[in-house]
């Protein structure tokens, strides 16, 4: 947009004076509104396509920054194309979709989960660490028929970044594709849980926008549906009674979690929650841990956002990428129609296809 002072917006606001044609142009643009809300007596009540469950403090957030509402609708619109392709290559409904009740017993859904994602200790052994290990749910999860998707941007916009502060992940509960969004600006170690957490929301059919902190506890102002989906996703990564057997009550919280990270392929945040979370450690010498560890994950954070042929199939889903690039490929979808559902420039779809073992 080009420069305007304050002054002048300020005019605007309070109708003093009005901006040009080309100027309400720029200014619903750098806003991400339609130019048609500008002409609007007062702003649109918007509603939202799924519950948000979020809380700050003790309340609910009762709004939404223009970044999540766009990306909600970005992620709804692949959602459509997604759905109607799966159909029409005859998908059928994915059976643990709503499979249990929010009266449901913690354990039943957990076993389920671990059970129908074919999780086992062997995976964990095998996975080099925690980093690997989260790949490894995502791939599961994807096999079991769950979209699953990482980004810290709104679609492919480097400069609209999410911001981790508003929401973590959200889970999307429909029956031909189910689909689960993890905020690839949180940082990794936190991850895992919010992935586990979303899958919960799937396994109870309710669909909703997360704030999974690892940094607060779990209180009475949480809505019912976030304490259970943490509860959820604590046990199926950190079974209670095998945690309780393993923790060694004379080791520190630092020795425990170093330890008993190698062996659930979890981050040590994770193993101190879980322990906190089964009193096993008070809240201030869990919160003491996690503030360090923050401290390191902010020392590692890399600025680069790595090799966009790579970016592409995690931003958008490994199963959604394939399906789109196929289709173009088949003809049966426009190469600037794949292009947008992708956000890649529809010239390089060929190298992605490369990339990601197609044709």
């Amino acid at each position: 947009m080009t420069h305007v002072n304050a002054d002048k917006l300020l005019l605007w606001e309070e109708g003093e004076t009005k901006p040009t044609f080309k100027q309400a142009q720029d200014l619903a643009k750098a806003l991400h509104i339609p130019f048609g809300f500008l002409f609007l007596p007062t702003p649109p009540e918007e509603t939202l396509p799924i519950p948000d469950l979020r809380t700050v403090g003790d309340h609910a957030t009762g709004s939404l920054s223009t970044d999540l509402r766009d990306l909600l609708a970005d992620i709804l619109r692949k959602q459509d194309w997604y759905r109607d392709h799966l159909l029409e290559q005859g998908a059928e409904a994915v059976s643990f979709i709503g499979r249990f009740g929010l009266d449901a017993a913690v354990a039943a859904i957990a076993a389920d989960m671990t059970a129908t994602l074919g999780l086992t200790h062997a995976d964990r052994e095998e996975a080099k660490n925690w980093e690997a290990f989260l790949s490894l749910l995502m791939d599961k999860a994807e096999a079991a028929g769950v979209w699953v998707m990482r980004s810290g941007i709104v679609g492919s916009n480097t400069h609209r970044i999410l911001d981790v502060q508003e929401f973590r992940g959200l889970a999307i509960c429909d029956d031909i594709a189910p689909l689960v969004f993890i905020n690839g600006r949180d940082a990794k170690a936190a991850q895992i849980f919010t992935l586990a957490h979303e899958l919960a929301h799937l396994w109870i059919g309710q669909s909703g926008i997360s704030d999974v902190s690892l940094a607060q506890p779990v209180n009475e102002n949480h809505r019912r549906t976030e304490k259970l989906c943490n509860a959820v996703a604590a046990e199926m990564l950190v079974p209670q009674a095998s945690l309780r057997d393993r923790w060694a009550g004379a080791e520190s919280v630092e020795q425990n979690a170093a330890r008993l990270a190698g062996y659930y392929r979890v981050s040590t945040v994770v193993i101190a929650r879980r322990a906190f979370d089964l009193g096993l450690i008070e809240w201030p010498a869990y919160l003491a841990y996690y503030q360090q560890q923050v401290e390191i994950w902010r020392r590692e954070k890399k600025g680069s956002g790595g090799d966009p042929y790579r970016t592409i199939p995690v931003r958008n889903g490994r199963r959604f990428t394939e399906a789109v690039v196929n289709s173009a490929f088949a003809r049966s979808l426009l190469l600037r129609d794949a292009g947008r559902l992708l956000g890649v420039n529809p010239a390089k779809l060929g190298r992605l296809a490369q990339e990601i073992g197609i044709g």
